[in-house]
């Protein structure tokens, strides 16, 4: 029972988090706001990871690991969570989590390629119904801003994509070292490393500007949020098994369309009854998908 708490507080802690980002998302530098993030998120797993007394199992940690804990992190949190940013500023976070969510067909992807495992015949129904969700989500235009361009739903399926990625690397660093809390906060401290470099080497004009007052704390919060969902997820595993967790994650779904247009504005977020299918549709292609690897 604790597992599957701590599992259900990080789906809804992500989908606060979404809902939250997407006030601080307008009108900035989806850059600067994506390092903003990770700064606060790895500030929050050294802070979880050191009160857990699990620092010490860096020592004589092989370089490897680290190494490939360190790609994790780039794919998941640099480039994911970049991608997701940019997808809430162009589809809103209504449209983009819902395609977030589209995980599993890309990790029965990755699996047929890597490991040549297919899907059996309930899991090619389960990605139908994925696909079919995840299209009716992203035709579905703006009232405001017209039809959805393809191009503007290829931020949150990249996204997707990167997360279905980087735990081929998180496994293999977990073979030498055992401790998925300091994984992800080795993860999350080297992206916000590169970020931070890369800010600095590449500088832009007016990068700052929209980072007032108010729409800085609520980055801030975003920030704590996600370090928070993040590191629930992880404690999760701990108690209960990877199918409880990813099926409990899909609350953010239902948490960000209802709550995005309240903090959004809803001639910003519109979320209509088309929406609400496509998402109903996506969440349940991942639970067959999670029924049928069972």
């Amino acid at each position: 029972m604790t597992g599957v708490l701590i599992a259900a507080a990080s789906g809804v802690g992500f989908g606060l988090f979404q809902s939250v980002n997407v006030r601080a998302a307008r009108g900035v530098d989806p850059f600067v706001s994506t390092f903003l993030q990770l700064l606060v998120a790895a500030a929050v797993l050294l802070v979880v990871t050191a009160g857990a007394g699990e620092l010490s199992a860096l020592e004589g940690a092989p370089a490897w690991a680290l190494l490939d804990f360190a790609v994790a992190g780039l794919l998941h949190f640099l480039a994911g969570w970049t991608l997701l940013n940019i997808s809430q500023r162009r589809i809103g976070a209504a449209r983009s989590s819902p395609l977030l969510t589209t995980v599993p067909v890309f990790g029965v992807a990755v699996a047929a390629v890597t490991l040549g495992q297919l899907p059996g015949a309930l899991g090619l129904v389960a990605i139908a119904v994925m696909v079919a969700g995840a299209w009716i989500v992203a035709a579905r235009g703006h009232p405001a801003s017209g039809p959805t361009r393809p191009a503007d739903v290829l931020p949150g399926l990249l996204c997707a994509l990167c997360w279905a990625v980087s735990p081929v690397f998180t496994l293999r660093g977990l073979e030498g070292l055992d401790s998925p809390l300091v994984g992800v906060t080795v993860g999350l401290v080297a992206s916000a490393l590169a970020y931070g470099l890369a800010l600095l080497a590449h500088r832009r004009a007016g990068a700052w500007s929209g980072f007032g007052g108010s729409a800085l704390g609520v980055k801030l919060l975003a920030g704590a949020l996600v370090g928070a969902a993040t590191w629930g997820r992880w404690a999760a595993l701990d108690f209960t098994d990877v199918g409880p967790v990813l099926a409990l994650n899909l609350l953010s779904v239902p948490i960000v369309l209802f709550l995005a247009p309240r903090f959004a504005g809803r001639h910003l977020e519109h979320v209509d009854r088309r929406v609400w299918l496509g998402a109903g549709l996506v969440v349940g292609g991942a639970l067959l998908l999670l029924i049928g690897a069972a």
